[in-house]
C-alpha cells in the first residue's frame, strides 16, 4: 500500500502495510508470513535470505528496503516510501559483508 494512504488502525491483510502490494504479499506467503502480526520481531535481511533460498532466486536487493520499511513501520515509525531506507541497507550490507544469497 502506499505509506500516505496506511491506516495503523486497520492492519488486517499483508497489502494494509506500508509498501506491501500483491507481488511482496505473494513473496511474503512464500515464506510462511499469512498476516501483519506474523512479521513482528522479525528480521528484514533474513525475511530476504529465507525468501531467495525458497524461489532459488537472487531478488533485487530493494525487497531489503521493503521488508525494512514494514518493520520500522511495525515497530512505531511512520510509514515511508521503501526507498528512503536503501542507504541504511547499503551501508549496513557493506559493514556486514552481507551479500545477497
Amino acid at each position: 500500500m502506499n505509506p500516505a494512504k496506511v491506516d495503523r488502525n486497520h492492519l488486517l491483510c499483508l497489502t494494509d502495510l506500508p509498501n506491501v502490494g500483491p507481488a511482496c504479499e505473494k513473496d511474503l506467503r512464500l515464506i510462511g508470513i499469512r498476516v501483519p502480526a506474523h512479521l513482528e520481531g522479525r528480521d528484514p535481511y533474513d525475511l530476504y535470505a529465507q525468501l531467495c533460498l525458497r524461489t532459488g532466486v537472487v531478488h533485487d536487493p530493494c525487497v531489503i528496503d521493503v521488508f525494512l520499511s514494514v518493520m520500522r513501520f511495525l515497530q512505531g515509525e511512520a510509514p515511508r516510501p521503501w526507498w528512503s531506507f536503501s542507504a541504511e541497507r547499503k551501508q549496513t550490507m557493506a559493514r556486514e559483508k552481507l551479500v545477497p544469497h
